[in-house]
């Protein structure tokens, strides 16, 4: 890789460190190539690291449905755990930890560790010269040559130093799709129309601003003492807000179930169940409206009696989903009012928890509730950067809609079988309340495959997605953003680009073309990416 001056060149700009760039990334480099990767925040991971949310997965991951690689990041979890904790020998003797004994998953742990393994699996290409990674970088301006990206603006959020990247391939796996108005790639964002995709659950109208709710996470745990933060300035404005959809305030614990929307009580317990046995992946919830646990990341019972004083857990509740705004596509001023407004919904809620939340005691308020700055390396224990569940996406080859994986659109006919497959995933159609004003939009779906040509922009040539950014819709946009499928989607993408380069075949042209493809797909097959679910049955 060689840089001049204010200029560096790759074979492929990786721009989102993410999941899905870290894919990206780590498959182009593995495949030969001088891959640059620029990440926004001092963390790599994106979903698991920076925006703090402990994996959201399917209840087979532990037999199947994910790539070799994204299995690679889960067992190194597992591994840095029983190499470094002291767990239980019952714990290390497990062959599926789950530090957290969460429920969400069969492996909710802490978002440094992900970072460290992540790393961990991009040494060896670092050390090779093979990639170059740039953090606290930002893509600010691009340059184009008619249906081709010929350059990408980077800059230091530290120094304001700017850096002009150029590479054959680019690969936009940022959060939001920021390389898309960059670069003039057709985009869309928001709810589509019934007119648009032909989808039952879609609107009459397009409601382009119309996006699912964003969630500043935090992790907090519970020891002795008084730890109330001071009251938030805007306490008194979050404490009566409440959406006409919502039946009861927003900082307390009663919402809308999301496959029913009828009112539901949460309720929590720290440390309750600190000695609690090891729950099983994919076992039906045993409790679903108790919240400590859901996504607890440490739990007391994984570790040596006097190892923690307490539980960890990561709130990502339904009480600080943000709906007041999208954060991106209504001009500066607007976005950084919603992205504080966020973190200010979050904050109350805490502080809430701390002073009114309702005990098992009959009292109010839990003071001994402590925020975790160590847990998401920030100085006040809430996630480097929001957790954004919709992104801008392109306009594609082929658009995912509501009818390829509902289970009531595919009644009777089982799962879609897409000729182009490049990886599956497996998610209910899940959509959190958005800025739209609309409740939970909650569907069964079937799994499903991820087609080629949801990652090929209708016209630019040398551009592919990496993350939320490919050809979905809002709705099924709602199954696609999951932490494993992001990571299939950020891999094959990255095995893509490397493949046109080595090839010089146009990634149309490996669609379009019957043996390019099965050459393509025989190469994914062999880096460890399934193509297809395994057992018919699953249908």
């Amino acid at each position: 890789m060689s840089a001049s001056g204010a200029e560096v060149a790759a074979d492929i700009l990786v721009v989102g460190g993410g999941l899905g760039g870290v894919a990206a990334a780590l498959a182009a480099a593995r495949s030969g190539r001088r891959v640059l990767l620029a990440e926004e925040y001092p963390w790599l991971g994106g979903q698991s690291t920076s925006q703090a949310v402990p994996p959201d997965e399917h209840g087979w991951m532990e037999r199947f449905g994910g790539t070799r690689t994204y299995g690679e990041l889960r067992e190194g979890v597992r591994e840095y755990y029983r190499r470094w904790y002291p767990l239980t020998a019952r714990a290390r003797a497990d062959r599926r930890l789950n530090p957290g004994l969460g429920r969400v998953s069969g492996l909710c742990h802490e978002p440094r560790v992900s970072v460290a393994v992540i790393e961990g699996m991009l040494a060896p290409w670092r050390a090779a010269g093979r990639l170059e990674i740039r953090l606290r970088h930002r893509p600010v301006a691009a340059t184009t040559d008619g249906d081709r990206v010929t350059s990408v603006t980077l800059r230091d959020l530290d120094s304001g130093a700017e850096t002009v990247a150029v590479a054959p391939w680019v690969i936009d796996a940022t959060e939001t799709g920021e390389l898309l108005p960059l670069t003039g790639t057709e985009y869309v964002t928001g709810f589509e129309s019934q007119g648009d995709t032909g989808e039952p659950s879609a609107p009459q109208v397009r409601q382009p601003l119309n996006m699912q709710a964003a969630s500043w996470c935090f992790a907090i745990d519970h020891v002795d003492g008084d730890h109330t933060i001071d009251r938030p300035d805007d306490y008194d404005h979050w404490r009566g807000y409440r959406p006409d959809y919502w039946p009861g305030p927003m900082l307390g614990l009663l919402a809308p179930h999301p496959h029913t929307l009828e009112p539901r009580q949460h309720y929590f317990h720290p440390n309750t169940d600190a000695d609690a046995g090891f729950r099983s992946p994919g076992r039906p919830d045993p409790d679903p409206d108790e919240l400590w646990t859901f996504r607890r990341i440490l739990a007391q019972a994984t570790f040596e009696p006097g190892t923690l004083h307490s539980d960890v857990t990561l709130v990502n509740w339904p009480m600080i989903d943000y709906v007041e705004g999208p954060l991106f596509e209504v001009g500066e001023e607007e976005s950084a009012r919603h992205i504080r407004g966020a973190k200010r919904q979050a904050l109350s809620f805490f502080y809430w928890l701390q002073t009114q939340a309702p005990r098992p005691d009959g009292g109010t308020g839990f003071p001994g509730l402590r925020l975790r700055p160590d847990i998401t390396g920030t100085p006040d224990g809430f996630a480097q950067a929001p957790y954004i569940r919709e992104s801008r996406r392109i306009a594609a080859e082929y658009t995912v809609v509501e009818q390829d994986v509902s289970r009531a659109e595919r009644a009777g006919r089982g799962i879609r079988r897409h000729a182009d497959s490049v990886g599956i995933g497996f998610y209910r159609l899940d959509l959190h309340p958005s800025s739209g004003g609309d409740n939970y939009i909650d569907l069964r779906a079937l799994p499903f495959e991820i087609p080629l040509g949801a990652l090929l922009p209708v016209r630019m040539r040398n551009l592919l997605p990496a993350a939320k950014n490919i050809g979905t819709t809002h709705i099924t946009n709602g199954c696609y953003r999951l932490h494993p499928v992001e990571w299939n989607i950020g891999e094959s993408a990255g095995l893509l680009a490397a493949h046109a380069l080595g090839s010089g075949v146009d990634p149309r042209e490996v669609r379009s073309d019957e043996r390019r493809l099965r050459d393509f797909q025989r190469l994914l097959t062999a880096e460890g990416i399934d193509l297809s679910w395994p057992a018919p049955g699953l249908d």
